[in-house]
């Protein structure tokens, strides 16, 4: 599947839930988690953002999806990002399809 980078800061709503119930962040991963997704990392951050989350989906239409719902519920605005991972990116630039594993080298 996909890998998208989401980074997200709280909104005042999102902090005043954030510290009446610090498990909500759990609690809303298995939320969008029944969207289809899997989130497969998270991390609070210092400097501009508050979590980076690491997810993994089916394609852009359902990641897409979970970023509107979660911005619709008002305690979190952010960015998502595609990922490629390296080697895929480096066979691609190379001239692969990037599906297949890394070219073999003369």
């Amino acid at each position: 599947m996909p890998t998208y980078v989401m980074l997200t800061n709280l909104t005042a709503e999102g902090v005043r839930t954030l510290k009446n119930n610090p498990n909500r962040v759990t609690e809303v991963n298995k939320e969008v988690e029944a969207i289809g997704v899997k989130v497969q990392a998270q991390y609070a951050v210092l400097g501009p953002y508050d979590f980076v989350t690491i997810i993994e989906a089916p394609d852009n239409a359902t990641i897409s999806r979970v970023s509107v719902e979660l911005g619709a519920r008002g305690g979190v605005q952010g960015m998502t990002m595609a990922a490629i991972p390296l080697d895929e990116f480096i066979e691609r630039l190379e001239g692969g399809s990037g599906r297949q594993g890394k070219k073999k080298r003369a």
